[in-house]
């Protein structure tokens, strides 16, 4: 059945969806007694295990972070914006203080997250994509100070930029520029991309193609694998990235990240430190002219992946679920389909794990976050793109 944008979202898990798991889809589906639904709420129906409720629409929303202390959920938007929805009362309040932003393709404003001890820091961490000289860009992760003097109005003061991807190149795509921190709340990971350059993934003289573990100051952390080497190569935790766009942490507080491929070859991760992840020399993907590139299983001397997609999912972010309300989901993960308008369910297993169900939505899914009370709220992409919040279904 297709619906339009606008109207109530009628949705079935498909067998045809479930056949497109690269790994069996045999996931069960848990039913449970739906929790009340927020203020403002806009029934848009039930599907799969999920009952959802609409909270309004943002313009190219990315990423999206829940307020420890008040529970309200901050957001970006691509052209510069930030937005916080306050699920108390369903009123969407504005943020003051943003950076400038180099807005087009695939750059703009990025990912946002709370500093570990944002109770008493009141910091905020921010990325985006930044002009260089002449015709380059790159990303960059800022931190501030969040003040909000009323119901609907917030504002980041004494902003500073902390981190800067290098070297700033041309184009606009492949930035990554995911943000997380460890569990112990002492580093802070940034996902670099590749900027489509390809080969820089492989040279860790610079951060293109990498993950990076700094200090929450912005400084390279100590134990990193290459802290020796000094410069941007201390900074790097593995490297051999093309564009990663989801990163969590499991319960064991291992790192797992899900990545774009080129023409198939979407994958995900679990990162280890000095890790190199292949790209551009393997993967399970082709480029977009045809061109064959070594599968994987060619190098194993190089980190495999826990699992492959083609034809891809096109991932955007990911979560571990540590929720209650999905009880039987806790420590699995949920990636928000990009390709596949889709949440893919994601069982792991030590280093190993499978695909284990794919609910399918009417748009493509951008973000996906766990909140206070374990439900789970999803972005759209694009313009009008709808917050979606997911309860069991009764």
């Amino acid at each position: 059945m297709t619906i339009s944008k606008n109207a109530l979202l009628a949705l079935a898990l498909s067998p045809a969806a479930i056949a497109l798991s690269s790994c069996e889809a045999n996931g069960s589906v848990e039913t449970a007694t739906e929790t009340q639904a927020v203020a403002g709420a806009k029934e848009a129906g039930t599907f799969g295990p999920f009952s959802v409720t609409e909270h309004g629409t943002f313009n190219e929303p990315w990423a999206a972070a829940f307020e420890p202390t008040t529970g309200n959920l901050f957001i970006t938007e691509k052209s510069g914006q930030i937005k916080f929805f306050q699920p108390e009362n369903g009123k969407i309040g504005t943020v003051s203080g943003v950076p400038a932003v180099d807005y087009g393709g695939q750059g703009g404003l990025g990912d946002i997250a709370f500093a570990p001890d944002y109770d008493q820091s009141g910091l905020i961490y921010l990325s985006w994509a930044e002009a260089g000289d002449g015709d380059t860009r790159g990303a960059v992760v800022g931190r501030g100070k969040l003040a909000c003097g009323g119901a609907s109005a917030c504002s980041i003061n004494d902003l500073e930029i902390i981190w800067r991807q290098a070297p700033k190149v041309t184009g606009r795509g492949h930035y990554s520029h995911r943000i997380a921190f460890s569990p112990d709340g002492q580093h802070l990971y940034i996902a670099s991309g590749d900027r489509q350059k390809m080969q820089p993934a492989q040279d860790t003289s610079n951060t293109l193609g990498t993950i990076v573990r700094l200090n929450l100051d912005g400084t390279p952390a100590a134990g990193n694998p290459m802290a020796d080497k000094g410069g941007k190569t201390s900074e790097i935790w593995s490297y051999g990235h093309r564009n990663i766009l989801g990163m969590d942490f499991d319960a064991q507080g291992r790192l797992w990240e899900t990545e774009h491929g080129p023409a198939g070859g979407d994958e995900f991760n679990l990162v280890k430190a000095g890790s190199n992840y292949g790209w551009p020399v393997v993967s399970d993907g082709n480029h977009y002219d045809g061109e064959k590139i070594p599968n994987n299983s060619t190098r194993p001397d190089l980190a495999g992946s826990a699992i492959t997609w083609t034809p891809v999912i096109a991932p955007g972010d990911m979560v571990f679920y540590k929720g209650n309300l999905f009880s039987d989901w806790q420590g699995d993960a949920l990636i928000a389909g990009l390709k596949t308008n889709a949440i893919i369910h994601v069982k792991v297993d030590g280093d190993t794990a499978r695909e284990a169900a794919r609910y399918e939505f009417e748009n493509r899914l951008r973000t996906i976050d766990t909140g206070p009370d374990g439900a789970l709220w999803v972005l759209e992409d694009g313009e009008g793109g709808r917050l979606l919040r997911l309860t069991p279904q009764n």
